[in-house]
């Protein structure tokens, strides 16, 4: 098996919970790819330095990334397609909480802690994201690394999301162990993160193509309060015929590179309509998209530096759904559409469960954006899922997995000619 630490530092301090055969990938480090701006898509708004989440001052990311085997799907065995991602509000330096909230655009999935987050408006864990069936391992594992910290507090209940990667991931298996969770925590870093088939994002697929991570930030201008606005999604959701990118519905117009299956399976693996599913080199171009159920999720986190608090930060992660909405998706049934917000602002205003010592009175100041500040906010959260999630898109590769199936990274020629068809290409000058 393959594990791929994405780090800015020496990775020797891992070595020894590294299990036998398993390796550090290379390209894990430095490494670049084009991003949606690269492709000229035309996308609002001003970005931070790195487009990303960790423009917000102090927001660390880590990735653990799992690949192995490949063939017949053995549960217990693989192929492994999976990995975790952990978000740190304030970094490894401090788990101080932070104000939060969350929203679900719709629920067909789940992020654990956040009943707590709903009531007290305090996010007190770092934010993990994997798969469906591992959601468990993840949370526990937090638990187990906070514990060793000595991070003050009796209890806590770590926010932990998923998305489902059981079509090219032996997800069933339960690969991802305590050690692969620890590695993405100690990991975390600010500046350039990785995108694409990375951490908890390895396996998913997003809009009929290859899916995974992606991020973007907007900055405010100084007259509407320098503020930064960062996004980090893992994208798994939405049908090819949805998608829009630019305003254009670039799924319909993009011919092949739908999913199939690399080799033909005795028996066959069967589509939810019954229907056995295309091996890849029988396939033929045909002027309709197979029609499939809306099936998957997407977790994004939004992070500021703008004074917010809980009610505020409500307000921002349901304006996740109109970003999302301008990829062309209607919130189907069958995907966990779930948005966590928070603000690094107003440090030391609330410790949740972990003010145990803590001097109780007076009341701490609290620094709050007035109800007609928030619109640029708004804005650049919708700006940012958008760019986040084409840029998830963009930069995840064709990968096959489990069973011979093969998810198609979305071919940029095609993309790039589609969007110049309809004047909506900034051309390289």
């Amino acid at each position: 098996m393959t594990i791929c630490l994405s780090l800015i530092r020496t990775y020797a301090v891992f070595l020894p919970v590294v299990m036998a055969g398993l390796v550090l990938c290379d390209s894990a480090f430095g490494q670049t790819k084009p991003r949606a701006r690269d492709l000229g898509i035309p996308l609002d708004g001003t970005p931070g330095s790195f487009n990303a989440i960790t423009d917000v001052a102090g927001v660390e990311v880590g990735y653990t990334t799992l690949v192995s085997g490949e063939g017949r799907r053995v549960v217990g065995q693989g192929p492994v397609r999976t990995g975790v991602t952990a978000i740190l509000p304030r970094g490894r330096a401090t788990l101080e909480p932070v104000f939060a909230a969350f929203f679900a655009g719709n629920g067909n999935g789940d992020m654990t802690g956040t009943h707590w987050v709903e009531e007290s408006g305090v996010l007190e864990t770092p934010i993990m994201i994997t798969n469906t069936l591992s959601v468990g391992v993840v949370r526990d594992a937090v638990v187990g690394w906070m514990v060793k910290r000595g991070v003050p507090g009796p209890f806590w209940y770590p926010v932990v999301a998923e998305t489902s990667d059981g079509r090219l991931n032996d997800m069933k298996g339960q690969h991802v162990k305590t050690e692969h969770v620890t590695q993405a925590l100690e990991s975390a870093h600010g500046g350039h993160i990785d995108e694409g088939n990375v951490g908890g994002g390895t396996g998913m697929n997003c809009h009929g193509f290859k899916g995974g991570t992606g991020t973007a930030s907007r900055k405010l201008p100084s007259e509407e309060g320098s503020y930064v606005v960062g996004v980090l999604a893992q994208c798994n959701y939405g049908t090819r015929s949805q998608l829009r990118i630019a305003g254009i519905p670039v799924g319909r117009e993009i011919e092949g590179y739908e999913p199939c299956f690399a080799q033909r399976t005795d028996p066959p693996v069967r589509g939810a309509d019954g229907q056995p599913l295309p091996v890849c080199e029988e396939k033929t171009k045909s002027a309709t998209l197979r029609k499939e159920p809306e099936q998957g999720s997407i977790i994004v986190v939004v992070a500021t530096d703008a004074p917010l608090t809980p009610d505020q930060l409500k307000r921002v992660a349901r304006r996740v759904s109109l970003g999302m909405g301008r990829m062309g998706t209607i919130h189907g049934n069958g995907s966990g559409d779930i948005f966590v917000a928070f603000s690094t602002a107003n440090r030391g205003a609330d410790w949740g469960n972990s003010e145990h010592g803590r001097p109780l009175l007076p009341p701490p100041s609290v620094a709050r954006l007035t109800s007609g500040a928030m619109e640029p906010i708004f804005t650049a959260t919708v700006e940012a899922t958008e760019e986040a999630i084409i840029n998830a898109m963009v930069a995840a590769e064709t990968m096959t997995g489990a069973d011979y199936w093969r998810s198609y990274a979305i071919p940029h020629d095609q993309l790039r000619a589609v969007l110049r068809r309809h004047g909506r290409l900034i051309e390289a000058r």
